[in-house]
């Protein structure tokens, strides 16, 4: 990889994780879609992908937390199953003609909803599901997960929007937290055959760090809630758009 070529690249995982971070999420579709375009070697590209999730996605659930955005009563069933079901998606081998345009199309559809207005509430309004249903969208989303090589937010934080279950912001928050999570998971088990990482990958990390410091502060104390859930849209929009052009 050229000189001017890494600098590109790095300054698109810089905007990748600021406009991510500002709505509680990692950049994983992001990096991934970055990486795709400069001809990255698909075996490091998922575990360098991951490594930045990692130092965003802790970023952003500091920043959201201390902003007040945060609910473990949300928080907790959906990752105690998301985890281990985000190792079953990682095993699961699906023909990528059918679910990437299937996921790809189901992220339009809630950016549009998420864009118009419809079915999100304000935080006196909404309320956290019943446990069951939370473990259950929790395993649904981790297999997703798996299936996608992301930290899951992508899915988690329009359905929590569309369904009532939190306002904008503490969504984002509770999603930074699925992220880490799902993402250290994830990470963890790319040890068992893991790949050397691209010579450039610290200083794709200072760009993701501090892409993940702008976009989180302004996101978790900034933007209004209107704003943040357009922002969001366009995040899924493009993580969508990644889904589909890379079908082979």
């Amino acid at each position: 990889m050229g000189p001017d070529t890494s600098v590109w690249l790095a300054l698109l995982i810089f905007l990748a994780a600021t406009l991510y971070s500002s709505v509680g999420h990692a950049g994983a579709s992001g990096y991934l879609a970055a990486m795709a375009l400069f001809g990255l070697a698909p075996a490091v590209m998922k575990p360098a992908a991951l490594c930045l999730n990692v130092l965003v996605a802790a970023i952003a659930t500091v920043q959201f937390a201390r902003a007040g955005c945060f609910s473990w009563r949300l928080f907790w069933p959906f990752a105690v199953a998301s985890i281990p079901a985000a190792f079953v998606g990682g095993a699961i081998t699906l023909p990528r003609q059918y679910y990437q345009p299937l996921v790809g199309l189901v992220l339009w559809f809630a950016a549009w909803r998420l864009w118009v207005g419809r079915g999100v509430l304000r935080n006196d309004e909404s309320h956290p599901p019943p446990v069951g249903i939370g473990v259950g969208a929790g395993t649904g989303i981790g297999l997703l997960a798996g299936l996608t090589g992301t930290g899951g937010g992508i899915f988690l934080t329009p359905l929590m929007l569309l369904l009532g279950w939190a306002d904008p912001r503490r969504a984002s928050g509770v999603s930074a937290a699925f992220i880490l999570v799902n993402s250290i998971s994830g990470l963890l088990g790319l040890l068992l055959h893991w790949k050397p990482l691209p010579s450039a990958i610290p200083i794709w990390a200072v760009c993701a760090v501090t892409g993940g410091l702008i976009g989180s502060h302004v996101g978790s104390r900034r933007l209004p809630s209107s704003t943040l859930r357009r922002v969001l849209s366009l995040v899924l929009v493009v993580a969508g758009a990644k889904l589909v052009a890379s079908i082979r």
